[in-house]
């Protein structure tokens, strides 16, 4: 039994960073030999075993052959002759294809060290087309380590974009879809996420509504960036900058703009109503990939209401008040700072506009907390009953809110 750390353990290590999980695969066993040892299995597909005492994943080396279309067609098969070049053949990428024997001697027989130094995303073989789930990877991985100049690979692209051509996206589950774009949506540029699809002609496949708004024009003066598509990706990556590692933030980003790819011809660069048209596609999109219930519901709040959050000086306090309401915020405050990040991320992701204030977000975070203070028990001491309590605290709200101190004019644009 040989035991060798692989993946991304060994990436990060040689990349200088932090690791959190740590991967093995065990050359030379049979799953006898794991559970005589005290490993616990988990595996369903193939034998996977947590270690007794740290619980990190020790899975037999094994090769896997194509059955059918999509992510579930492979059959797998382990035993004690599967070597670790077979194994490590399997992998998606040349940077995830290196293993560490416990010597600490690299194991890199697809030269992913060197393509780590070169700053680039290669498939390790042409078996990478067999699964299309490793195209998002691909792009999960882009926005990852754009930071650090990393391209895919010109070959893989190529690649990828046969897949595409071959329908073999087409196949991807909702869940698989969902699950590595909530990941890219908590890495730290992820706009490189949309772009790597773009590129490969599948983001016109999985997020058709997102893949519309590029090209589509806005105005100069508001929107130096002019392209709609444009404008998300800077949008996303403010919200990663703001709001790190937060993907209920980075989803109401990525479709807080979807209706203006709706707008008719005759009235671009104008966008009259978009933030109400994109209600129709936000939904359409996240029922199709079974978005969780919070993150579509707040990206719609988001999506309806981040011009009125962006005038949030010029609103009546009655409006103000409405606009707290429909967010839940009296009761979830969470909630409101998770809207305002996205609101912010968008007044932010323009070109030139980076580094702007948004006084906004303090002023309606001090608003909520003068409409909370707002209790119900003096009114019903008043004598009060049933709606009339509801009507004079409301009435209150509006007016804590009114006294709330606004930011001088300079200040407020």
């Amino acid at each position: 039994m040989r035991i060798y750390l692989v993946g991304g353990a060994v990436r990060d290590n040689l990349l200088g960073r932090s690791v959190t999980d740590h991967d093995h695969v065990v050359v030379g066993a049979t799953p006898d030999d794991m559970l005589a040892q005290g490993f616990r299995p988990v595996g369903k597909d193939f034998p996977v075993f947590l270690h007794p005492r740290t619980s990190e994943e020790y899975a037999l080396a094994r090769t896997e052959r194509k059955t059918g279309r999509g992510y579930h067609g492979f059959a797998f098969h382990a035993d004690p002759s599967v070597t670790l070049e077979e194994d490590l053949a399997r992998r998606d990428l040349t940077i995830n294809a290196m293993a560490q024997g416990e010597d600490g001697h690299l194991v890199d027989p697809f030269h992913g060290a060197r393509d780590l130094e070169q700053r680039l995303l290669r498939h390790v073989s042409p078996a990478f087309a067999e699964d299309p789930v490793r195209l998002l990877r691909v792009a999960r991985f882009a926005a990852r380590f754009a930071p650090l100049g990393f391209n895919v690979a010109p070959e893989t692209m190529q690649l990828m974009q046969q897949m595409v051509r071959d329908g073999e996206v087409d196949h991807l589950v909702p869940e698989r879809v969902w699950q590595e774009t909530r990941k890219a949506l908590t890495e730290a540029q992820p706009s490189a996420f949309l772009r790597v699809l773009r590129e490969s002609g599948a983001l016109a496949v999985l997020f058709p509504e997102v893949d519309a708004l590029y090209g589509v024009p806005q105005r100069v003066e508001f929107h130096p960036e002019v392209d709609t598509g444009v404008h998300v990706e800077m949008v996303l990556d403010m919200a990663a900058r703001i709001a790190p590692s937060n993907d209920v933030v980075g989803f109401c980003a990525l479709t807080h703009d979807l209706g203006k790819a709706l707008t008719p011809a005759d009235v671009l660069p104008r966008h009259l109503g978009h933030e109400h048209a994109g209600v129709a596609p936000l939904r359409q999109l996240a029922e199709r990939l079974k978005v969780p219930t919070e993150h579509a519901a707040l990206a719609e709040l988001v999506c309806r209401e981040h011009l009125n959050t962006h005038r949030a000086f010029e609103l009546k306090p009655s409006t103000v008040l409405r606009l707290l309401t429909s967010l839940d915020a009296l009761r979830r405050p969470e909630r409101l700072s998770l809207f305002l990040a996205a609101c912010e991320a968008d007044k932010r992701g323009r070109l030139g506009h980076e580094e702007d204030a948004y006084p906004q977000a303090d002023y309606l975070q001090r608003a909520r907390d003068a409409a909370a203070a707002v209790r119900s028990e003096p009114f019903v001491a008043e004598g009060l009953q049933g709606p009339a309590i509801g009507e004079a605290m409301a009435a209150a709200r509006a007016t804590a809110i009114a006294a709330v101190q606004k930011p001088p004019a300079d200040k407020a644009r």
